[in-house]
């Protein structure tokens, strides 16, 4: 039906009809563009008869929907009234008056019946009523409003009716064609609704939505998803909803049936099912999750897992909130076979055993300055997570810290365990911290001026199989910065520092240069160092550039290193961050006691939505003392490797991340690292290459890799979206002797397509893994994701 055609049926007597016709007039106006015309109606109706074929009519919900279910979960035309302005009359104790206005009034002083018409407002006890034509009988009390009818009630909820029937007090009474639209999001829709005094409104016939049914040009259209029911309950005082006989309708099609459903529509929650998950991971995975709400603050989730492949697995999660702080607590279990005791990319003897997985987390806030926070992982096997697509972690850690911060202090005591994974590392050679002690204060009134930091740090490590050791030092570190009249920006620093360390059972470590000497050894460590920077400021291209030279120079006397055992500085690498760093070891158990000069330059552009930084560097060191960096990190010779990092950036669309380190003596790149982004926030494609050609052989941490990530997504409609990333293993034997890589081995790999708007969210992925360590074999899993926006909360 056109606007031609419901011309035509216009002067039918049925005001359905009537008010149908005039929602598909403008309908049709809306699809066109344009405002339509008796003369030009005709041409019009054939081509909207066309894309009614095509289910993009904006007028076909009306016509189907509307007519044959009854429910219309349009917006009416009228909008909700607002309070009386005037005054209330003062009224006698007890007695409750009812303020109105109107264009007109006419009273019958024989029947005592109250006409008032032309924008009719009437309001009593919170409750307003809005209409063309009001009929009220003040004998029986009965009302009787017609024409663009809307009542609010206290709540702020607001009905809508062809015709409606009410008590003189606006609180009960039966409505025609109902639309109540909630003032917390949503809206109910009936061919009739009874309304009683405790604002309970039923409803018979009824559609819930909480989706928008108007398109962004505001034309009518069929919501994502939608609630059908024979009978509806709403309990304004409960923020809830009841149904009886329901379905969901997705799309405009029924899908999932509901007999007896109820959700909530406020803040509050409410016992009851929660969306379900299905996935293809062992099988069919299929999984109901069910809400227990035990308070207003705490909550509990209970999730049986059934799989078509293995046993049921049962999920649990509960919650807590409250002034302090929040924790969850995350546990799953189940009984079934498991292989752990494999080596990566084969399956060993299997046990049948009980298998889970224990995952908290928890931050309480005692005062502004005290706080605890903890992290609880521990797994029963090392391939449970894997198996069950829970998380691709190769290490479990928890953690537990307690931390004071103020303006000019820090203290924290913290402790950890670690559980690993990994198939072929040995559980008791893994670091228990009991614990580490970490304090630190700011003196901002230091002498010479500056600033001066003290920090005492304390930490015991025990492995139940390997070495153990326990570490204590106290330091202080004084800067001091100052602008000279030509512009230099000049750092004075000084630091001393005073290690104690104790270590047993040296011989478990494997690696000679992480053990130290047996017992107690101690150190002291000191450096001097200045660094200048002057940078030069200049138009560029109708932009600004800066251009930053920077020289600084270190020296510090020769300390023992090997006599002390190596717990934190094991991974070595030189790189922009550290260039300058007075100790380009990470962590504390060595230290680069040379003396050497670091320069290098950063030069930045900033155009109108273009910028570029750049960075480069390098250090030499000034004298020939023997060093223990090993070779290929790019600090074992006096001169340095060349290191230094880029970043363009195009508005919001481009950005691109390029670091790099080139051998001091061929210029052979060492180490390559590209991050480039393209696109919007709907539509991008990420690119991330790594190669590192260090050849280093005296450290397991630094082995050489080579791998390409990828990932993007582009949205094809406003709704609908593709994506997918991939990881790809470009190492080969050439690079790594240890690797079992091809040069071109995939790693994981995944692709989806979503559907999202305001209330629903659909999709569809495939992900795959290529790696097999123990029973987690090589697979691939299906994600059917369907989640129903503002369906309870």
């Amino acid at each position: 039906m056109c606007f031609c055609c419901c011309h035509l049926l216009y002067a039918s007597d049925r005001p359905r009809v009537k008010r149908l016709c005039a929602i598909a007039a403008r309908a049709c106006r809306c699809d066109r563009r344009e405002r339509r015309t008796p003369a030009t109606a005709r041409k019009g109706c054939v081509q909207l008869v066309k894309r009614f074929h095509l289910l993009a009519g904006c007028a076909l919900f009306l016509l189907t929907g509307g007519i044959a279910h009854a429910q219309d979960l349009n917006a009416r035309p009228v909008p909700p009234p607002a309070p009386v302005d005037a005054a209330p009359t003062p009224s006698p104790a007890g007695e409750d008056q009812v303020q109105f206005s109107a264009g007109t009034l006419d009273y019958d002083l024989d029947a005592d019946v109250v006409v008032a018409t032309g924008d009719v407002r009437m309001q009593r006890e919170g409750d307003r009523l809005r209409a063309d034509k009001v009929e009220w009988n003040r004998k029986t009390g009965k009302v009787v409003a017609t024409g663009n009818i809307a009542v609010t009630n206290p709540g702020g909820d607001t009905a809508y009716g062809d015709s409606i029937e009410l008590t003189d007090s606006l609180k009960d009474g039966v409505v025609d064609n109902m639309l109540i639209v909630l003032e917390r999001g949503g809206r109910i829709a009936a061919k009739r609704g009874t309304r009683g005094q405790d604002e309970v409104v039923t409803l018979e016939s009824a559609a819930y939505t909480p989706c928008s049914v108007q398109t962004s040009e505001g034309c009518p259209k069929e919501p994502s998803w939608k609630i059908t029911a024979v009978r509806v309950i709403y309990r304004p005082d409960r923020e809830r909803i009841y149904y009886k006989g329901a379905k969901i309708h997705l799309f405009g099609l029924p899908v999932v049936p509901l007999p007896n459903f109820s959700n909530s529509i406020g803040d509050r929650s409410e016992s009851g099912f929660l969306t379900p998950d299905l996935r293809y991971n062992n099988g069919i995975e299929m999984s109901v999750p069910y809400y227990f709400k035990l308070a207003d603050n705490r909550g509990l989730i209970i999730t049986p897992r059934v799989f078509t492949g293995v046993l049921p697995m049962l999920q649990g999660e509960y919650r807590q909130l409250d002034t302090k702080g929040a924790l969850r607590v995350t546990g799953y279990g189940t009984y079934g076979t498991r292989s752990d005791t494999a080596l990566a990319g084969t399956v060993g003897d299997t046990e049948r055993a009980f298998r889970g997985y224990l995952d908290a987390v928890g931050r309480y806030q005692f005062s502004p300055e005290w706080s605890l926070s903890s992290s609880v992982r521990l797994t029963t096997d090392r391939t449970f997570l894997r198996r069950y697509d829970i998380s691709r972690d190769d290490r479990l850690r928890t953690t537990a810290k307690l931390e004071h911060i103020d303006a000019n202090s820090y203290l924290a005591v913290t402790g950890w365990y670690v559980q690993t994974l990994r198939v072929n590392d040995r559980q008791g050679m893994q670091p228990i911290a009991l614990p580490e002690i970490d304090y630190r204060r700011r003196f901002n009134d230091a002498p010479l001026g500056g600033v001066l930091q003290v920090q005492l740090n304390t930490l015991a490590l025990t492995r139940p199989a390997g070495q153990d050791t326990q570490r204590a030092f106290a330091a202080a570190q004084w800067d001091l910065r100052k602008l000279t009249r030509w512009g230099q920006e000049v750092t004075f620093t000084a630091y001393a520092r005073g290690d104690l360390y104790n270590t047993n059972d040296i011989l478990s470590t494997a690696n000679p240069a992480y053990r130290g000497t047996e017992g107690f050894q101690g150190r002291a460590i000191g450096a001097l160092a200045v660094d200048v920077k002057w940078p030069f400021i200049g138009t560029f291209l109708g932009g600004t550039q800066r251009f930053t030279p920077r020289v600084q120079l270190v020296a510090s006397p020769h300390v023992r290193n090997l006599d002390l055992p190596n717990e934190d500085a094991r991974a070595i690498d030189l790189e922009d961050s550290n260039l300058f760093s007075l100790n380009r070891f990470a962590g504390y158990d060595r230290w680069e006691d040379s003396s050497r000069i670091t320069y290098g330059a950063n030069w930045a552009v900033t155009l109108p939505g273009l910028s570029f930084d750049s960075t480069v560097g390098q250090s030499y060191r000034l004298t020939e003392r023997d060093q223990i960096f090993p070779d290929g990190t790019g600090l074992s010779d006096r001169f340095s490797d060349i290191v230094g990092r880029s970043e363009l950036r195009f508005r919001d669309f481009v950005s691109l991340v390029h670091r790099f380190r080139l051998d001091k003596d061929s210029l052979a790149v060492r180490r390559n690292e590209v991050d480039a982004t393209v696109g919007s926030r709907s539509t991008y494609v990420l690119v991330g290459y790594l190669r590192l050609n260090r050849d280093i052989a005296s450290s397991e941490d630094l082995q050489d890799r080579e791998e390409v990530r990828l990932g993007g997504r582009a949205q094809v409609t406003r709704f609908w979206s593709v994506y997918g990333s991939a990881i790809v293993d470009l190492t080969d034997r050439a690079e790594d002797p240890l690797s079992l890589s091809d040069g071109f081995s995939p790693v994981r790999h995944r692709v989806g397509v979503a559907y999202e708007d305001d209330c629903l969210r659909l999709g569809l992925a495939w992900r795959r893994d290529y790696a097999t360590t123990g029973d987690a074999t090589r697979r691939s899993a299906y994600l059917f994701t369907l989640a129903f926006k503002n369906l309870g909360r």
